[in-house]
């Protein structure tokens, strides 16, 4: 079955056992195996991508070297064994997330694919005829039942799968990034049971995102210029918490890419440790997928490893603890 209708699910559908993440900066893989005593990893591989190979962006295409990108994800493939099923994991500025609200549901799923293109219509840049669109429930309370959506360019999305195809992959599952963050953190035997907050850093891009429990609250993306520090938008973040979602305190702070962060980023990400520590009195926790998936003896677990790893894990393991 092709990945149109699947595309940037949040948490649904059987997992492959091999997962590609391309981001502006890189290209990953890694594999997972489920043994007696849990999940684990057993096989990984990362390039650095030269700059302006692939340029993520929501309304422009992507690639812009494609035999230079496609060179580089079939030699990551074929440190992982040469997966023919994968999942695809895509930076988070190919598609526009949204939480949407009805106060009543349509029976029927074809009309309820409808109601919600009709609701993103109006802030989608793009036309909605050209989109893949995506949603799956979120919460649900006495004011209606939300869902998270997110909506990408048909064209843009093909672009990644074609670089798969052209290693001999086929792309059964594409997602977001930061999703399959949430995805590791809640695959953990220690996965939050309040409310907490997730800040995802790229080179190009952070997003941050709110989860009450399993359930996703809040997402924002912000990108590498024009959005202010990452202090900034942490902060328009918690008093959204507070004020919108009556929040009150975070259960944990969790931060994930600080350990591949350049030099200017990794100022910022310092600043924003210490002063959502000093105004939330959190400790703020790297993302670690090991409560997921273990590694083996070979594999050592150094920090921007596992920040690597995240997303990665996360695809690959998307409601194992719902299904245990």
């Amino acid at each position: 079955m092709s990945a149109i209708g699947r595309l940037l699910s949040l948490r649904e559908d059987v997992p492959p056992g091999a997962a590609l993440e391309l981001r502006a900066d890189r290209v990953s893989a890694a594999c997972v195996e489920h043994r007696s005593g849990g999940a684990a990893v057993t096989a990984h591989a990362s390039e650095p991508l030269p700059e302006g190979v692939l340029a993520p962006a929501l309304t422009a295409l992507n690639v812009r070297d494609h035999g230079a990108l496609a060179q580089a994800v079939g030699r990551v493939l074929d440190q992982v064994g040469r997966p023919r099923r994968i999942g695809l994991v895509l930076p988070d500025p190919v598609a526009k997330v949204s939480l949407v609200r009805f106060e009543h549901v349509p029976s029927r799923a074809a009309d309820v694919d409808s109601l919600i293109r009709w609701q993103i219509r109006k802030a989608a840049p793009f036309a909605i005829e050209e989109a893949q669109v995506s949603y799956v429930p979120g919460t649900c309370s006495a004011e209606g039942q939300e869902f998270i959506v997110s909506a990408a360019r048909r064209d843009i999305v093909q672009e990644y799968e074609s670089l798969c195809a052209a290693a001999g992959a086929h792309a059964g599952i594409v997602d977001l990034s930061t999703f399959n963050v949430i995805n590791a953190v809640l695959a953990c035997e220690t996965a939050p049971s309040g409310d907490w907050l997730l800040v995802n850093v790229a080179s190009d891009w952070t997003s941050i995102a709110i989860v009450r429990g399993s359930h996703l609250m809040f997402f924002r993306r912000g990108g590498a210029e024009g959005d202010g520090t990452l202090a900034d938008l942490v902060h328009q973040t918690t008093m959204y918490y507070e004020d919108r979602l009556q929040g009150t305190g975070f259960a944990k702070v969790l931060l994930c890419g600080a350990a591949g962060a350049d030099a200017r980023q990794a100022a910022d990400v310092e600043q924003l440790r210490q002063n959502i520590e000093a105004r939330l009195t959190v400790r703020v926790e790297a993302v670690d997928p090991r409560g997921a998936a273990t590694l083996t003896d070979r594999i050592r677990a150094a920090p921007a490893l596992l920040d690597t790893l995240a997303p990665l894990v996360g695809l690959l393991l998307r409601g194992a603890r719902e299904a245990a």
